[in-house]
């Protein structure tokens, strides 16, 4: 339940009513359960609405979820019965906008180009990140992208997270979009990451091999489910140990959301500085997980020629390595 575009909030003025925008809808949750007597009500409702508490806790302050008609308070114990009313406001329209913004191009021509996306950047606007994106940067420095994605994401064949930087290529056009849509479904087009681990992975090679979905506790995270979600395997290759850190190579053979976060995760080997996976604290300063798409190998839609880009480690992460090279770190 991420709402987006106008918010509204409740003044409690005498006589003040409440304006809701057009478009806005009413959703009424089915009565608290006697299981579900006694939870607070954003953990109720974030349960009952398939989103967080924190999404629940500012559409609360916003005045849009209210009980017999009156607005409720976070910590609300729920009884037995009670029927909550939560206002649902009308997506944004959003409209990505060419800003003038730096790129390390790797390489470009006519149908692609190939940059280098550094870490903290997002790759397409949306709700909480309108501008400032890398869709908003090809905007200005391209004449034309693919428009299969729509005008929030031209040109966009495959996502990196915000906090991973690296190598990614985008499509300046339909045909160029189609041909590397089909290559990295067919699993043909090769994308391998350089990531830091922690602890020491006994193993030099390993392949992981899972379903992901939603984590049902937090709908912001991905998780290994039983049964259901979508099939995810990551291969990796061992490429140096240092007791309580290890560096690893991973290759996608599918490309989910925070495949390789969850993946290493799962088998016990987090990514240093991960903040949704591993939010413990370490010795390094690195702000996002210690995650690079480092190479991406692609037969180029126009020509058929098989080609290959290497992103260079950025300097956080450099330093990490280096770091970890001479023995520096607890």
């Amino acid at each position: 339940m991420e709402y987006a575009g106008e918010r509204i909030r409740e003044e409690n003025q005498p006589g003040e009513k409440k304006v809701i925008p057009e478009g806005a809808a009413l959703t009424v949750t089915d009565p608290a359960t006697a299981e579900e007597k006694g939870l607070r009500a954003d953990v109720f409702l974030a349960a009952r609405l398939g989103c967080t508490r924190s999404n629940v806790q500012h559409d609360i302050q916003e005045g849009l979820i209210a009980r017999e008609g009156k607005p409720v308070k976070a910590n609300y114990k729920v009884k037995t019965g009670d029927v909550f009313q939560v206002t649902v406001l009308p997506p944004a329209d959003l409209e990505a906008k060419p800003e003038n913004i730096p790129l390390d191009i790797l390489y470009e021509d006519e149908d692609v180009i190939v940059v280098n996306k550094p870490r903290g950047m997002v790759v397409h606007p949306a709700a909480g990140n309108p501008d400032g994106t890398l869709v908003n940067a090809l905007l200005y420095h391209c004449k034309d992208l693919s428009g299969i994605n729509g005008v929030i994401r031209p040109g966009i064949v495959h996502r990196l997270d915000k906090d991973t930087s690296g190598v990614m290529i985008c499509a300046k056009n339909d045909k160029a979009h189609l041909s590397l849509a089909e290559q990295i479904q067919k699993k043909e087009a090769k994308r391998t990451y350089l990531a830091i681990v922690r602890g020491n992975i006994k193993e030099d090679h390993g392949h992981i091999e899972t379903q992901l979905d939603r984590d049902p506790r937090d709908r912001k995270k991905m998780a290994v489910v039983p049964q259901g979600g979508r099939w995810a395997a990551t291969d990796y290759e061992v490429l140096e140990r240092y007791g309580k850190f290890t560096v690893v190579r991973c290759r996608l053979l599918t490309g989910r959301t925070h495949q390789i976060r969850v993946h290493m995760t799962y088998i016990g080997h987090p990514l240093v500085g991960d903040p949704k996976y591993a939010p413990q604290k370490t010795c390094f300063s690195i702000s996002g997980q210690a995650l690079h798409s480092e190479q991406l190998t692609f037969r180029h839609p126009r020509t058929g020629e098989w080609m290959t880009f290497t992103a260079p480690v950025p300097e956080d992460m450099q330093t990490i390595l280096t770091r970890l090279r001479h023995g520096q770190f607890h």
